[in-house]
């Protein structure tokens, strides 16, 4: 009945269905010269576009030509914001557990909540108190509309007052006021004269009726991104949404803009390419890294505030300013500015004894053979340590994800920052699963009391120090550096104290494949091996440091190839270093840097086949080969080569002849 209501309603009130084209085209409105430390919260009303900066703590306008005009500072990590029709901007000030309003001189005031206290009571607007607020929204009434995030509620603020719509105990139900159930709900909107919320941890789009009464558009008991019709639609974490003229419904979900069109047969549509990246152009190729705010422009555009690239970006009928290369590198973090920010140290006590590295970047996981696809990059640094061992933060930094928590009770169970990760970490408890009373790790139980999630709420601060957790039976701390989608190799980006290696990796053997993959073997009458056409050449190699067992086996930072004339001292081509890992490549490129049968984990045999006359660099991937044709028939020697991070460097020489 409530579905039949929404498609006669929405399609009466649209008039037109999806006659309305979508936009076409993505481009970079703002950011290049990175403005931003996190985009996050997005309004637009009167032409005007306003973000909030939750790394920064401030609001902003964006003017049409991209430039940025800061409007208010000091804001403990802004998130979602909303227009009053006075012109006054309301912001979820969710590090400090209040509303606040701005107004347009850039005048600072709490509308509801206490600042720094965090709670759950309802009542007069200067006595209330939330729990990390993350979305808001305001009808033509003026009443304002809160996602309170961590206390699963929706909230309203009217006449000066509080109190709670719907929610209460996380969960997921449907029902009526306090019968409802959400699990952190992030985002919200005001459609026809219902809310729209964006129930993220529940993966569903839920709406409120005015008398409370709490339904599920779309989304289901699993996470998964896919389109459709509404009954069959699946989300994986939708955080903001944001309706236009014609009742359209746009959703933020992990990397995915998506839209829910009100036609006779509702249907979920994906509109960008849904993975992890950085592209403009065409909107369906489209590429953005947890983008966490959106909003419909007067003239049917849509802004967003794609927060990991620390961009805003637009959606539109016309064709606007790409992102370049140039504008990507200058947004990334350098390694040496990195590790100048703050001083280093271990994840554990003390924090300048130095550790045995057990894994680093680059790295494959899983078995690479044909047709599997369960294989990807190790995108961080294996620090061993003993099991139950207290493992510490390495940096001073607030949480920022509204999902900051992950995988709780698995071996995988990790916390997010912004440019830090942790992973294999029993969150917030000791080795017998018992909290440390830490209050920033907000635990839920079942109803036998037992522990069940915990999660750290955006905005929350931790120093360089402080307990993380105890270490699972991984034995581990798995420790990433950078940005997500744009990891760097932590020991170059982290330079941990003490850290030094003098071995250099070990090259158990070379071979050559032609451009189809047909092994080339020695000739029985020649000691040289003959080569023609395009050649493959595939080096296995490990790599070791100083303290590791015999056991251990690394990877490489980066291997290569050069040839040599016949004695092996006259260069006939530049030394190739084609295979590096100073920064985290795609998933994608795996089969560039890996050849079959290369396959490492926590058990089984390590095997390390780099294809090095490929090429991978970063975000550079490419497939090249040794082409003899480029060089005159005859003699040589082509010398393969295994490098570490710290300049030790092995290799293997190759006597080969090139024929035509």
């Amino acid at each position: 009945m409530l579905m039949a209501a929404w498609v006669m309603v929405s399609i009466s009130c649209s008039g037109q269905g999806d006659e309305v084209k979508l936009p076409s085209f993505a481009s970079t409105l703002a950011g290049r010269n990175a403005e931003f430390g996190e985009p996050f919260g997005v309004a637009h009303t009167g032409g005007r576009t306003f973000i909030t900066d939750g790394e920064r703590g401030v609001a902003a306008e964006v003017t049409p030509d991209g430039s940025v005009r800061t409007i208010a500072a000091g804001l403990g990590t802004p998130s979602g914001i909303t227009v009053l029709p006075s012109g006054e901007l309301v912001i979820a000030e969710t590090g400090r557990h209040t509303i606040v309003g701005v107004s347009p001189g850039g005048e600072k005031r709490i509308i509801a909540g206490a600042d720094g206290i965090h709670g759950t009571a309802d009542g007069l607007a200067n006595e209330a108190t939330f729990n990390g607020p993350i979305g808001v929204a305001c009808d033509e009434k003026g009443r304002i509309f809160v996602a309170d995030t961590y206390n699963d509620r929706i909230r309203v603020i009217e006449d000066g007052r509080v109190r709670t719509i719907a929610g209460g105990e996380i969960g997921s139900m449907d029902g009526t006021g306090s019968g409802a159930r959400f699990d952190t709900p992030t985002g919200i909107a005001i459609w026809h004269n219902k809310l729209l919320v964006a129930d993220t941890g529940n993966s569903r789009i839920r709406v409120i009726e005015p008398d409370g009464t709490v339904w599920t558009l779309a989304g289901g008991a699993t996470s998964d991104r896919r389109d459709g019709m509404l009954s069959s639609s699946l989300f994986v974490a939708p955080s903001a949404i944001a309706v236009d003229s014609e009742y359209r419904i746009f959703v933020l979900d992990g990397n995915a803009v998506r839209v829910i069109l009100p036609d006779i047969f509702p249907t979920v549509r994906t509109l960008n390419d849904g993975e992890r990246g950085l592209r403009d152009g065409a909107v369906s190729g489209s590429r953005f890294s947890r983008p966490s705010g959106i909003a419909v422009s007067t003239n049917g555009d849509i802004v967003v505030a794609d927060s990991e690239n620390r961009l805003v970006r637009l959606l539109s009928h016309e064709v606007g300013t790409p992102v370049t290369q140039d504008d990507a590198d200058r947004l990334r973090d350098d390694p040496a500015e990195f590790r100048s920010r703050q001083p280093a140290r271990w994840p554990y006590d003390p924090p300048a004894a130095v550790r045995d590295v057990a894994g680093t970047l680059g790295e494959i996981r899983g078995e690479l053979r044909p047709g599997n696809d369960q294989v990807w990059f190790h995108n961080g640094l294996d620090i061993a340590g003993s099991y139950g061992e207290t493992a510490r933060f390495v940096r001073t930094e607030k949480v920022l994800r509204p999902v900051a928590a992950e995988n709780f009770g698995s071996l995988r169970e990790l916390i997010r920052m912004p440019t830090l990760g942790y992973i294999h970490i029993r969150l917030g408890r000791d080795a017998s699963d018992r909290p440390f009373g830490d209050p920033r790790f907000q635990f839920t139980r079942d109803s036998s009391g037992k522990l069940i999630n915990v999660r750290v709420p955006r905005g929350t601060e931790f120093s360089a120090g402080e307990p993380i957790g105890t270490l699972n039976p991984m034995n581990h701390v798995h420790l990433i550096a950078g940005r997500p989608g744009r990891e760097m190799n932590a020991i170059d980006a982290l330079a941990l104290p003490g850290i030094s290696d003098d071995r250099a990796p070990t090259i158990l053997g070379v071979r050559f494949y032609d451009a189809n993959w047909r092994s080339i073997e020695t000739s029985k009458t020649s000691a040289r091996i003959k080569l023609s056409g395009k050649v493959r050449i595939v080096l296995r190699a490990y790599d070791q440091m100083t303290g590791n067992s015999e056991r251990r086996r690394l990877g490489l930072f980066k291997a290569g190839w050069q040839l040599f004339g016949r004695d092996g001292r006259d260069e006939a081509s530049p030394l190739h270093w084609n295979i590096t890992f100073a920064r985290m490549p795609d998933n994608s490129a795996v089969r560039y840097v890996y050849a079959d049968g290369s396959h490492s984990g926590a058990t089984g045999e390590t095997i390390f086949d780099y294809i090095v006359t490929n090429f991978v660099n970063g975000d550079e991937v490419r497939e090249e080969f040794f082409d003899t044709g480029s060089f005159a028939p005859g003699e040589y020697t082509i010398r393969v080569l295994a490098g570490d991070h710290f300049g030790n460097i092995a290799s293997k020489d190759i006597a080969v002849e090139l024929i035509r």
